[in-house]
């Protein structure tokens, strides 16, 4: 359909308005933009937007489709007659004649397959490099008996005597000064149109049963939680002569011990001793594409973060990938033994700048003994820190 507008906006109602509340405002537009009443220029057209309108917002299905995803989600899910397809449009006349010219088979005609949901939950790397999961799903497939038929073998199904075959009743009624025409599922067939008056032993008529499927899901490289893939045909079986629904599989990323995700760079933290980052050095860093070499600047402070160039997510549309963003957490040891107290005693003693008297000094004003010191003792406490 041509309508581009908030469906809510054309009827003049709020996001959250009643099924009750929309039946009423839509018989109250209708009535007064009805081309037989109204011979304006555009009423027929201002017609026709708002029982668009309202054929989408009736349906709780179509509905929850255009809530979350706008007109994007019922033009790529729904034909126009599908948007019309199951609103009741008694009293206003044969609204698809009006829309689509002639006649059609019922006002319910074969349905299309119902859509399935299925959460797949997938491991960090899994969704990093992507993976093909295979998934079994319950769904209803066409009676392989007889062939969606619904008729037992040998015998097939009749047309209704009720509705002719139509699928529809249509009554007249005059009010207002005018004759209006309702037309309503057949109550005998149930829109089919026919009838089986010997069901088939499997499914019972139906035309259809449930089966156990098993799918394979091809899960993109760089997938992330909540993203959605539209597996076409494989939701639910069409009644005969219409399509199978869609599945879609709902994304789930699961939590990891070590990573975590922000778009498509991974954040990880490093424990480190306060020796490694006084005096500097490379330590080994756990990446998706194995350990990895990066240096230690030496007085690095803790919660100072480096980066990995492409150790990150792979982009889904495009070339290269993410960085891998590594933050330092320095270790502060909970138990120290006698010889590490007493290290650390004499490392804030001489941090203090308390020197011996006497001593030689360099140009700088610096104690030589001093340094010769401080350099001894730093390499026993990274001695006894990481031994």
């Amino acid at each position: 359909m041509a309508t581009t507008r908030d469906y809510y906006e054309i009827l003049g109602l709020s996001k959250d308005a009643s099924a009750e509340n929309i039946k009423k405002t839509y018989r109250k537009l209708a009535l007064k933009y009805h081309p037989d009443r109204n011979k304006e220029p555009r009423a027929e057209e201002k017609f026709k937007e708002i029982s668009e309108a309202y054929a989408v917002l009736s349906d709780s299905e179509k509905r929850a489709q255009y809530d979350r995803f706008g007109h994007a989600g019922i033009d790529g899910q729904y034909s126009a007659e599908d948007i019309f397809r199951g609103a009741d449009f008694s009293g206003f006349g044969d609204i698809f004649e009006m829309f689509f010219g002639g006649s059609r088979r019922g006002p319910m005609g074969p349905r299309k397959g119902s859509d399935l949901q299925y959460d797949l939950y997938i491991n960090f790397e899994e969704a990093a490099f992507g993976i093909h999961k295979d998934i079994d799903i319950q769904r209803t497939e066409r009676c392989s008996t007889c062939h969606g038929t619904g008729a037992r073998e040998g015998t097939g199904p009749k047309r209704c005597p009720t509705c002719g075959g139509t699928g529809q009743v249509r009554t007249t009624r005059s009010g207002l000064g005018m004759q209006f025409v309702s037309t309503n599922t057949c109550s005998i067939c149930h829109g089919r149109g026919q009838i089986i008056e010997s069901p088939c032993s499997v499914c019972k008529g139906a035309g259809r049963v449930r089966n156990k499927r098993k799918i394979t899901v091809n899960v993109p490289a760089g997938a992330d939680s909540g993203m959605i893939l539209r597996l076409s045909g494989e939701g639910d079986s069409g009644e005969p002569g219409a399509s199978a629904g869609d599945l879609y599989v709902v994304i789930h990323l699961m939590e990891h011990k070590y990573f975590k995700r922000v778009d498509y760079d991974v954040i990880t933290e490093l424990p480190i001793s306060f020796s490694q980052v006084a005096l500097g050095g490379d330590v080994m860093v756990d990446t998706l594409y194995g350990k990895v070499k990066m240096n230690i600047p030496p007085g690095t402070q803790t919660h100072s973060v480096f980066r990995l160039k492409d150790k990150g997510i792979q982009y889904m549309h495009g070339h290269g990938r993410g960085d891998q963003l590594v933050r330092v957490i320095i270790k502060t040891p909970t138990r120290l033994t006698s010889e590490q107290k007493e290290l650390l005693r004499q490392f804030e003693y001489m941090s203090d700048g308390k020197r011996s008297e006497g001593s030689e000094t360099d140009l700088n004003g610096k104690s030589k003994e001093k340094q010769k010191k401080t350099k001894g003792l730093f390499d026993k406490v990274k001695d006894a820190f990481e031994s």
